[in-house]
């Protein structure tokens, strides 16, 4: 059977959709991944053939910003709403028509704010899939901005009432059902898929594995990293008695604007999360999907210091779950930082909760499970 993913140019919304194409493909399927030309290399590494297509909400922003800073806390919804309900679908629209009508694939399975991949499925008359990033959120982009209806209605294809983006398709959730939005799941054709977390290979320091001392995992993802917000977290963490901490830099952040750092706390561009995450204490991260989902499949208590977008209903998950805390805006202080992450590492209560979530995430159908399934949604 053929099938193809798609996502846009985003490290957070291309890496989780691997796992079930890598599975598919060791299935014995034929698959090939649609996203923007810098992740064909991890892409084809795997054995997945790659098609450049699509954008990323980078690039569409620099269209229409130029150089100008993106900073996510001060980002116009009009600005989202353009991005991700025209710039973006359109984009990728454009370049999987003609893909579409040349390889005619028996299913398309494209990522919820890549619906663009799925017009083109729909009007090709391919079924879709779509799968999900993370947990659902109340957002303008969950409802379907203006942007977003004008194309559609272009294209004369209707939309569902409830979650547009998903186009109406079966939704691959890999968000546990107990931290997921109650009104989604009871509106929504869900097919539970375990969170399997993907990262590029790489070596992780020798200390880290050796996991002598707490480990304290600080990121703020791979999109709007803050150095201030970093420098505040890295002064704070360093307080934090008998414990080792592993800074994440991040492409967006320039590892000199630091700054000195202790020598107990060691400042890395990239790590390799999925390797990581098994010799953590606590992870302390912006409450991106990927690092939220893969704490809680490794049953980490996390301290959550959102930036923008889905951030904050991931924030709110943790906290409201007992599964860690959270700080904002102004709270994010230095101290504030030391107070919580001293709390969390001791607190047998997050703990428990969060080994608790993590073993309902191993009890979720494998991406080999899921993959299995595939043939019943193709035409």
């Amino acid at each position: 059977m053929k099938i193809l993913f798609s996502s846009i140019g985003s490290h957070g919304h291309t890496y989780p959709l691997l796992p079930l194409a890598i599975a598919a493909h060791a299935g014995g399927h034929d698959v090939t991944f649609a996203t923007t030309a810098e992740f064909a290399p991890a892409i084809e590494r795997l054995g997945l053939r790659h098609v450049t297509a699509g954008s990323s909400p980078r690039a569409a922003v620099a269209e229409l910003l130029g150089d100008r800073p993106i900073i996510p806390t001060e980002v116009d919804e009009d600005l989202v709403a353009w991005v991700f309900g025209s710039a973006l679908p359109r984009a990728c629209f454009s370049d999987l028509t003609p893909f579409l009508a040349q390889w005619r694939p028996d299913l398309v399975v494209h990522e919820i704010a890549n619906p663009g991949a799925g017009l083109a499925a729909h009007v090709a008359g391919i079924p879709g899939l779509c799968h999900g990033f993370g947990r659902m959120w109340d957002s303008k982009l969950v409802d379907a901005p203006e942007p977003y209806r004008e194309f559609t209605a272009e294209l004369g294809v209707d939309l569902p009432a409830k979650y547009p983006m998903t186009l109406g398709n079966p939704y691959l959730d890999v968000c546990p059902p107990s931290v997921q939005a109650k009104d989604f799941l009871a509106t929504t054709a869900t097919i539970p898929l375990r969170p399997v977390p993907f990262a590029e290979p790489g070596e992780l320091p020798d200390w880290v594995v050796a996991h002598e001392r707490p480990l304290i995992y600080l990121t703020l993802g791979t999109a709007f990293g803050s150095s201030d917000v970093l420098r505040t977290a890295i002064a704070g963490l360093a307080e934090v008695d008998g414990a080792r901490l592993l800074v994440a830099v991040g492409p967006s952040v320039e590892a000199d604007s630091l700054g000195d750092i202790p020598p107990h706390v060691t400042a890395l561009p990239w790590v390799p999360q999925a390797d990581l995450l098994p010799y953590t204490d606590l992870v302390v991260h912006h409450g991106g999907s990927g690092t939220t989902l893969g704490a809680f499949g490794a049953g980490l208590p996390q301290l959550v210091l959102p930036q923008g977008a889905d951030q904050f209903s991931n924030a709110e998950a943790v906290l409201s779950h007992g599964l860690g805390d959270r700080l904002i805006g102004d709270l994010v202080t230095s101290g504030a930082i030391a107070d919580r992450a001293r709390h969390l590492l001791a607190d047998t209560a997050v703990r428990d909760a969060a080994k608790t979530l993590a073993a309902e995430v191993a009890a979720m159908p494998s991406p080999a499970e899921v993959a299995a399934m595939l043939p019943g949604y193709a035409r």
